[in-house]
Protein backbone atom coordinates (compact mmCIF):
# COMPACT_ATOMS: atom_id res chain seq x y z
CA UNK A 1 0.00 0.00 0.00
CA UNK A 2 1.06 3.59 -0.84
CA UNK A 3 0.45 5.16 2.64
CA UNK A 4 1.74 8.60 1.17
CA UNK A 5 -0.97 8.48 -0.81
CA UNK A 6 -3.57 7.02 1.16
CA UNK A 7 -2.64 10.04 3.51
CA UNK A 8 -2.76 12.84 1.02
CA UNK A 9 -6.57 11.05 -0.03
CA UNK A 10 -7.68 11.73 3.38
CA UNK A 11 -6.20 15.05 3.77
CA UNK A 12 -7.48 16.30 0.51
CA UNK A 13 -11.12 14.74 1.14
CA UNK A 14 -11.40 17.27 4.16
CA UNK A 15 -9.97 20.21 1.53
CA UNK A 16 -12.73 19.30 -1.24
CA UNK A 17 -15.22 19.91 1.67
CA UNK A 18 -14.55 22.68 2.02
CA UNK A 19 -14.33 21.41 6.00
CA UNK A 20 -9.78 20.79 6.65
CA UNK A 21 -9.22 22.30 10.21
CA UNK A 22 -6.85 25.46 10.52
CA UNK A 23 -4.54 26.51 13.44
CA UNK A 24 -4.88 30.15 13.97
CA UNK A 25 -1.67 31.18 15.47
CA UNK A 26 -2.54 33.73 18.19
CA UNK A 27 -1.02 34.70 21.31
CA UNK A 28 -2.66 35.93 24.71
CA UNK A 29 -1.17 38.88 26.57
CA UNK A 30 -1.40 38.47 30.14
CA UNK A 31 -3.80 41.26 31.38
CA UNK A 32 -4.93 41.85 28.04
CA UNK A 33 -7.57 39.04 27.40
CA UNK A 34 -9.79 39.22 24.79
CA UNK A 35 -7.30 41.23 22.72
CA UNK A 36 -4.37 38.64 21.27
CA UNK A 37 -2.17 38.88 18.36
CA UNK A 38 -2.23 36.60 15.24
CA UNK A 39 0.63 35.72 13.82
CA UNK A 40 0.06 35.96 10.19
CA UNK A 41 1.18 33.12 7.33
CA UNK A 42 3.57 36.24 6.13
CA UNK A 43 5.03 36.60 9.69
CA UNK A 44 3.72 39.52 10.38
CA UNK A 45 1.61 40.06 14.04
CA UNK A 46 -1.79 41.46 13.31
CA UNK A 47 -3.95 43.09 16.91
CA UNK A 48 -7.18 41.05 16.94
CA UNK A 49 -10.09 40.19 19.18
CA UNK A 50 -10.95 36.56 20.52
CA UNK A 51 -14.76 36.19 19.97
CA UNK A 52 -14.45 32.03 20.32
CA UNK A 53 -12.40 31.17 23.05
CA UNK A 54 -13.51 28.71 25.98
CA UNK A 55 -11.97 30.49 28.86
CA UNK A 56 -15.99 31.83 29.19
CA UNK A 57 -15.06 34.40 32.78
CA UNK A 58 -11.32 35.46 32.13
CA UNK A 59 -10.05 33.11 34.63
CA UNK A 60 -7.04 31.83 32.61
CA UNK A 61 -5.99 35.89 33.78
CA UNK A 62 -7.19 35.71 37.32
CA UNK A 63 -4.58 37.38 39.59
CA UNK A 64 -5.94 34.90 42.16
CA UNK A 65 -4.96 32.21 39.67
CA UNK A 66 -2.27 33.57 38.94
CA UNK A 67 -0.92 34.04 42.10
CA UNK A 68 -1.31 30.57 43.08
CA UNK A 69 0.16 28.78 40.34
CA UNK A 70 3.68 30.49 40.94
CA UNK A 71 3.71 29.39 44.32
CA UNK A 72 2.96 25.82 43.54
CA UNK A 73 5.27 26.32 40.62
CA UNK A 74 7.86 27.67 42.97
CA UNK A 75 7.21 25.57 46.05
CA UNK A 76 7.39 22.41 43.91
CA UNK A 77 8.60 22.14 40.63
CA UNK A 78 6.96 21.70 36.92
CA UNK A 79 5.53 18.41 36.82
CA UNK A 80 3.60 16.05 38.98
CA UNK A 81 6.28 13.19 38.42
CA UNK A 82 4.36 10.32 38.13
CA UNK A 83 0.58 8.90 38.37
CA UNK A 84 -1.83 9.31 41.16
CA UNK A 85 -1.02 5.85 42.25
CA UNK A 86 2.83 6.48 41.89
CA UNK A 87 3.99 9.57 43.19
CA UNK A 88 1.56 11.97 41.62
CA UNK A 89 -0.30 12.87 44.29
CA UNK A 90 0.30 16.47 46.24
CA UNK A 91 -1.49 18.48 48.59
CA UNK A 92 -2.61 20.40 45.75
CA UNK A 93 -4.14 17.60 43.86
CA UNK A 94 -6.38 16.61 47.20
CA UNK A 95 -7.43 20.44 47.81
CA UNK A 96 -8.64 20.94 43.92
CA UNK A 97 -10.57 17.12 44.44
CA UNK A 98 -11.91 18.72 47.92
CA UNK A 99 -12.59 22.61 45.93
CA UNK A 100 -14.87 20.46 43.58
CA UNK A 101 -16.99 17.84 45.69
CA UNK A 102 -17.90 21.04 47.99
CA UNK A 103 -18.94 22.87 44.60
CA UNK A 104 -21.40 19.77 43.65
CA UNK A 105 -22.30 18.82 47.04
CA UNK A 106 -20.61 15.55 46.78
CA UNK A 107 -18.54 13.76 49.05
CA UNK A 108 -15.61 13.38 46.72
CA UNK A 109 -13.95 14.30 43.44
CA UNK A 110 -11.48 13.14 40.74
CA UNK A 111 -9.33 14.91 38.80
CA UNK A 112 -8.50 13.68 35.39
CA UNK A 113 -5.98 15.61 32.64
CA UNK A 114 -8.98 16.71 30.66
CA UNK A 115 -12.84 16.59 30.97
CA UNK A 116 -12.51 14.21 27.74
CA UNK A 117 -10.72 11.70 29.25
CA UNK A 118 -12.81 11.66 32.16
CA UNK A 119 -15.92 10.68 30.21
CA UNK A 120 -14.50 8.51 28.21
CA UNK A 121 -12.36 6.77 30.97
CA UNK A 122 -15.68 6.81 33.95
CA UNK A 123 -17.72 5.66 30.90
CA UNK A 124 -16.31 2.90 29.57
CA UNK A 125 -15.47 1.51 33.39
CA UNK A 126 -18.93 1.88 34.91
CA UNK A 127 -19.67 -1.94 32.96
CA UNK A 128 -17.02 -3.51 34.86
CA UNK A 129 -18.65 -1.90 38.13
CA UNK A 130 -21.96 -2.80 37.36
CA UNK A 131 -22.12 -6.20 35.17
CA UNK A 132 -25.06 -5.78 32.62
CA UNK A 133 -25.31 -2.44 32.90
CA UNK A 134 -27.67 -0.14 29.84
CA UNK A 135 -26.77 2.95 29.28
CA UNK A 136 -28.95 5.44 27.80
CA UNK A 137 -27.14 8.40 26.14
CA UNK A 138 -28.84 11.38 24.62
CA UNK A 139 -28.11 11.83 20.53
CA UNK A 140 -26.57 15.00 20.59
CA UNK A 141 -24.07 14.31 23.89
CA UNK A 142 -20.62 14.32 23.23
CA UNK A 143 -18.28 12.60 21.53
CA UNK A 144 -15.97 12.01 24.60
CA UNK A 145 -19.47 10.11 26.04
CA UNK A 146 -19.88 8.79 22.64
CA UNK A 147 -16.95 7.44 22.45
CA UNK A 148 -17.09 5.90 26.14
CA UNK A 149 -20.20 4.26 25.57
CA UNK A 150 -18.98 2.74 22.99
CA UNK A 151 -15.51 1.60 23.84
CA UNK A 152 -17.46 -0.24 27.12
CA UNK A 153 -18.91 -2.93 24.69
CA UNK A 154 -21.59 -2.84 27.20
CA UNK A 155 -25.37 -2.27 25.91
CA UNK A 156 -26.54 0.65 24.91
CA UNK A 157 -29.90 2.78 24.35
CA UNK A 158 -29.38 6.51 22.16
CA UNK A 159 -32.67 8.24 22.64
CA UNK A 160 -33.73 11.41 20.47
CA UNK A 161 -32.22 14.58 21.35
CA UNK A 162 -34.25 15.72 24.90
CA UNK A 163 -37.63 13.33 24.35
CA UNK A 164 -38.60 11.76 27.56
CA UNK A 165 -41.26 10.05 25.75
CA UNK A 166 -38.63 8.29 23.52
CA UNK A 167 -36.02 7.80 26.84
CA UNK A 168 -39.24 6.48 28.69
CA UNK A 169 -40.27 4.06 25.63
CA UNK A 170 -36.49 2.67 25.80
CA UNK A 171 -36.28 2.30 29.64
CA UNK A 172 -39.66 0.48 29.30
CA UNK A 173 -39.00 -2.00 26.91
CA UNK A 174 -35.76 -3.21 28.69
CA UNK A 175 -35.45 -5.88 31.78
CA UNK A 176 -36.63 -4.13 35.04
CA UNK A 177 -33.66 -5.64 36.94
CA UNK A 178 -31.07 -4.65 34.58
CA UNK A 179 -28.94 -1.90 36.05
CA UNK A 180 -29.12 1.15 34.23
CA UNK A 181 -27.98 4.50 33.84
CA UNK A 182 -28.97 7.71 31.21
CA UNK A 183 -26.28 10.07 30.19
CA UNK A 184 -26.82 13.59 29.65
CA UNK A 185 -25.71 17.05 29.38
CA UNK A 186 -26.37 20.50 31.26
CA UNK A 187 -25.96 22.71 28.00
CA UNK A 188 -25.15 21.38 24.94
CA UNK A 189 -22.91 23.39 23.28
CA UNK A 190 -23.05 23.69 19.71
CA UNK A 191 -26.76 24.77 19.94
CA UNK A 192 -26.01 26.08 23.32
CA UNK A 193 -29.53 24.28 24.91
CA UNK A 194 -30.62 22.94 27.86
CA UNK A 195 -30.98 19.11 29.14
CA UNK A 196 -34.22 18.51 30.78
CA UNK A 197 -32.54 17.52 33.70
CA UNK A 198 -35.53 17.42 36.34
CA UNK A 199 -37.34 14.94 33.23
CA UNK A 200 -34.40 12.66 33.20
CA UNK A 201 -33.71 12.56 36.97
CA UNK A 202 -37.60 11.86 37.32
CA UNK A 203 -37.68 8.71 34.73
CA UNK A 204 -34.66 7.28 36.37
CA UNK A 205 -36.22 7.47 39.81
CA UNK A 206 -39.41 5.58 38.23
CA UNK A 207 -36.87 3.26 36.70
CA UNK A 208 -34.19 2.30 38.80
CA UNK A 209 -31.13 4.25 36.92
CA UNK A 210 -28.07 6.33 38.01
CA UNK A 211 -27.88 9.93 36.00
CA UNK A 212 -24.56 10.78 35.01
CA UNK A 213 -24.59 14.54 33.91
CA UNK A 214 -21.96 16.70 32.01
CA UNK A 215 -21.99 19.71 33.20
CA UNK A 216 -18.84 21.18 30.69
CA UNK A 217 -20.34 24.39 29.99
CA UNK A 218 -22.16 25.26 32.58
CA UNK A 219 -19.38 25.03 35.55
CA UNK A 220 -18.62 28.13 36.76
CA UNK A 221 -20.87 30.17 34.76
CA UNK A 222 -23.96 28.94 36.22
CA UNK A 223 -25.78 28.59 40.09
CA UNK A 224 -25.11 30.63 43.30
CA UNK A 225 -21.47 29.33 43.34
CA UNK A 226 -21.10 28.13 39.82
CA UNK A 227 -22.01 24.61 40.56
CA UNK A 228 -23.79 24.73 37.04
CA UNK A 229 -27.90 24.23 35.57
CA UNK A 230 -27.93 21.27 38.62
CA UNK A 231 -26.62 23.49 40.86
CA UNK A 232 -28.97 26.54 39.62
CA UNK A 233 -32.29 24.32 39.52
CA UNK A 234 -31.32 22.62 42.64
CA UNK A 235 -31.16 19.39 41.17
CA UNK A 236 -27.26 18.15 42.47
CA UNK A 237 -28.76 16.13 44.39
CA UNK A 238 -30.46 13.65 42.18
CA UNK A 239 -27.58 13.45 40.27
CA UNK A 240 -24.95 10.55 41.03
CA UNK A 241 -22.38 11.21 38.86
CA UNK A 242 -21.36 14.71 37.52
CA UNK A 243 -18.26 15.53 34.67
CA UNK A 244 -16.64 19.18 34.31
CA UNK A 245 -13.91 20.83 32.65
CA UNK A 246 -11.08 23.11 34.75
CA UNK A 247 -10.14 24.37 31.11
CA UNK A 248 -13.37 26.49 29.82
CA UNK A 249 -15.08 28.52 32.37
CA UNK A 250 -12.57 28.02 35.68
CA UNK A 251 -9.46 29.00 32.82
CA UNK A 252 -6.93 26.27 33.60
CA UNK A 253 -7.00 22.77 32.86
CA UNK A 254 -8.05 19.24 33.52
CA UNK A 255 -11.51 17.14 34.16
CA UNK A 256 -12.68 15.66 36.92
CA UNK A 257 -16.05 13.92 38.50
CA UNK A 258 -17.82 14.15 41.05
CA UNK A 259 -19.82 11.41 42.89
CA UNK A 260 -20.42 9.52 46.15
CA UNK A 261 -17.06 8.69 47.71
CA UNK A 262 -18.16 4.37 47.29
CA UNK A 263 -18.43 5.68 43.75
CA UNK A 264 -15.32 7.72 42.74
CA UNK A 265 -13.39 5.05 44.66
CA UNK A 266 -14.35 2.11 42.35
CA UNK A 267 -13.99 4.26 39.28
CA UNK A 268 -10.30 5.76 40.99
CA UNK A 269 -9.58 2.18 41.57
CA UNK A 270 -10.57 0.77 38.15
CA UNK A 271 -10.80 2.92 35.27
CA UNK A 272 -7.35 2.51 33.50
CA UNK A 273 -7.69 6.30 31.59
CA UNK A 274 -7.07 6.94 35.49
CA UNK A 275 -4.22 4.51 36.51
CA UNK A 276 -2.22 4.93 33.88
CA UNK A 277 -2.27 8.94 33.28
CA UNK A 278 0.87 11.29 34.56
CA UNK A 279 -1.31 13.29 36.93
CA UNK A 280 -1.32 17.09 36.64
CA UNK A 281 1.20 19.32 37.42
CA UNK A 282 0.92 20.76 40.75
CA UNK A 283 0.36 24.13 39.37
CA UNK A 284 -2.07 23.29 37.21
CA UNK A 285 -4.27 21.92 40.48
CA UNK A 286 -3.70 25.43 42.42
CA UNK A 287 -4.33 27.37 39.73
CA UNK A 288 -7.68 25.55 39.26
CA UNK A 289 -8.75 25.34 43.17
CA UNK A 290 -8.24 29.11 43.16
CA UNK A 291 -10.11 29.19 40.20
CA UNK A 292 -12.86 27.52 41.52
CA UNK A 293 -12.47 29.00 45.03
CA UNK A 294 -13.12 32.89 43.14
CA UNK A 295 -15.96 31.85 41.55
CA UNK A 296 -17.67 30.26 45.05
CA UNK A 297 -17.63 34.19 45.68
CA UNK A 298 -19.50 37.09 45.13
CA UNK A 299 -17.08 38.28 42.63
CA UNK A 300 -17.68 35.07 40.28
CA UNK A 301 -21.33 35.96 40.41
CA UNK A 302 -20.79 39.52 39.26
CA UNK A 303 -18.36 37.96 36.12
CA UNK A 304 -21.36 35.27 35.77
CA UNK A 305 -24.00 38.29 35.59
CA UNK A 306 -21.45 40.62 33.18
CA UNK A 307 -21.00 37.62 30.82
CA UNK A 308 -24.90 36.87 30.56
CA UNK A 309 -25.46 40.81 30.09
CA UNK A 310 -22.97 40.65 27.27
CA UNK A 311 -24.29 37.60 25.74
CA UNK A 312 -27.85 39.09 25.90
CA UNK A 313 -26.66 42.39 24.37
CA UNK A 314 -24.80 40.30 21.54
CA UNK A 315 -27.78 38.72 20.46
CA UNK A 316 -30.29 40.99 20.79
CA UNK A 317 -27.78 43.20 18.49
CA UNK A 318 -27.25 40.58 15.55
CA UNK A 319 -31.04 39.61 15.86
CA UNK A 320 -32.02 43.10 15.37
CA UNK A 321 -30.01 42.94 11.91
CA UNK A 322 -32.04 39.67 11.06
CA UNK A 323 -29.13 36.97 11.46
CA UNK A 324 -29.80 33.51 11.76
CA UNK A 325 -29.35 33.19 15.37
CA UNK A 326 -29.67 29.88 17.64
CA UNK A 327 -31.27 31.01 20.75
CA UNK A 328 -32.06 29.35 23.67
CA UNK A 329 -31.12 31.68 26.44
CA UNK A 330 -27.82 30.09 27.35
CA UNK A 331 -24.26 32.16 27.06
CA UNK A 332 -23.62 30.55 23.89
CA UNK A 333 -23.86 32.45 20.08
CA UNK A 334 -23.99 30.60 17.29
CA UNK A 335 -24.88 32.22 14.45
CA UNK A 336 -26.18 29.52 11.48
CA UNK A 337 -24.35 29.57 8.05
CA UNK A 338 -25.05 26.01 6.99
CA UNK A 339 -22.27 25.67 3.82
CA UNK A 340 -18.61 24.65 5.27
CA UNK A 341 -16.95 26.58 2.48
CA UNK A 342 -19.20 30.03 3.28
CA UNK A 343 -18.17 29.39 6.85
CA UNK A 344 -14.56 29.17 6.46
CA UNK A 345 -14.72 32.05 4.28
CA UNK A 346 -16.70 34.29 6.46
CA UNK A 347 -14.74 33.04 9.39
CA UNK A 348 -11.52 33.71 7.39
CA UNK A 349 -12.45 37.28 6.47
CA UNK A 350 -13.46 38.43 9.78
CA UNK A 351 -10.16 37.74 11.14
CA UNK A 352 -8.41 39.26 8.38
CA UNK A 353 -10.43 42.43 7.32
CA UNK A 354 -11.34 42.94 11.05
CA UNK A 355 -9.20 41.88 13.76
CA UNK A 356 -11.91 39.32 15.07
CA UNK A 357 -11.07 35.92 15.53
CA UNK A 358 -13.99 33.11 15.65
CA UNK A 359 -13.84 29.53 14.80
CA UNK A 360 -15.79 28.37 11.82
CA UNK A 361 -17.80 24.92 13.12
CA UNK A 362 -18.13 22.36 10.91
CA UNK A 363 -19.20 18.76 10.48
CA UNK A 364 -18.28 16.39 12.17
CA UNK A 365 -18.39 18.81 15.52
CA UNK A 366 -22.48 19.54 13.60
CA UNK A 367 -24.37 17.88 11.41
CA UNK A 368 -23.84 19.10 7.72
CA UNK A 369 -26.11 21.46 6.12
CA UNK A 370 -25.75 23.45 10.23
CA UNK A 371 -22.51 24.71 10.09
CA UNK A 372 -22.02 27.79 11.89
CA UNK A 373 -19.93 30.29 13.95
CA UNK A 374 -20.13 30.06 17.58
CA UNK A 375 -19.63 33.34 19.43
CA UNK A 376 -18.69 32.85 22.93
CA UNK A 377 -18.95 37.23 24.62
CA UNK A 378 -17.58 36.80 28.10
CA UNK A 379 -17.49 39.62 30.48
CA UNK A 380 -13.77 41.39 29.91
CA UNK A 381 -15.52 41.82 25.85
CA UNK A 382 -16.01 45.76 26.17
CA UNK A 383 -18.81 47.37 24.56
CA UNK A 384 -17.07 48.93 21.72
CA UNK A 385 -15.73 45.19 20.73
CA UNK A 386 -19.14 43.72 20.86
CA UNK A 387 -20.32 46.87 18.33
CA UNK A 388 -17.28 46.48 16.08
CA UNK A 389 -18.27 42.60 15.64
CA UNK A 390 -21.55 43.31 14.89
CA UNK A 391 -20.77 45.98 12.32
CA UNK A 392 -18.19 43.39 10.83
CA UNK A 393 -20.69 40.76 10.66
CA UNK A 394 -23.29 43.52 9.21
CA UNK A 395 -20.88 43.95 6.71
CA UNK A 396 -20.09 40.66 5.66
CA UNK A 397 -23.04 39.35 5.84
CA UNK A 398 -24.18 41.38 2.92
CA UNK A 399 -21.29 41.50 0.89
CA UNK A 400 -21.63 37.44 1.11
CA UNK A 401 -25.34 37.30 0.45
CA UNK A 402 -26.17 35.30 3.03
CA UNK A 403 -30.02 34.91 4.39
CA UNK A 404 -30.99 36.92 7.12
CA UNK A 405 -33.73 34.31 8.05
CA UNK A 406 -33.98 34.40 11.68
CA UNK A 407 -33.37 30.96 13.45
CA UNK A 408 -34.72 30.82 16.89
CA UNK A 409 -35.57 28.55 19.94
Amino acid sequence: MDYDKALDTAIQRLHGEGRYRTFIDIERRKGAYPNAVWRRPDGQEQAITVWCGNDYLGMGQHPTVLAAMHEALDATGAGSGGTRNISGTTVYHKRLEAELADLHGKEAALVFSSAYIANDATLSTLPVLFPGLIIYSDALNHASMIEGIRRNGGAKRIFRHNDLAHLRALLAADDPAAPKLIAFESIYSMDGDFGLIEGLCDLAEEFGALTYLDEVHAVGMYGPRGGGIAERDGLAGRIDIINGTLGKAFGVFGGYVAASARMVDAIRSYAPGFIFTTSLPPAVAAGAAASIAVLKSAEGQKLRDAQQLHARILKMRLKSLGMPIIDHGSHIVPVHVGDPVHCKMLSDMLLEDFGVYVQPINFPTVPRGTERLRFTPSPVHDPKQIDHLVRAMDALWSRCALNRAEMSA
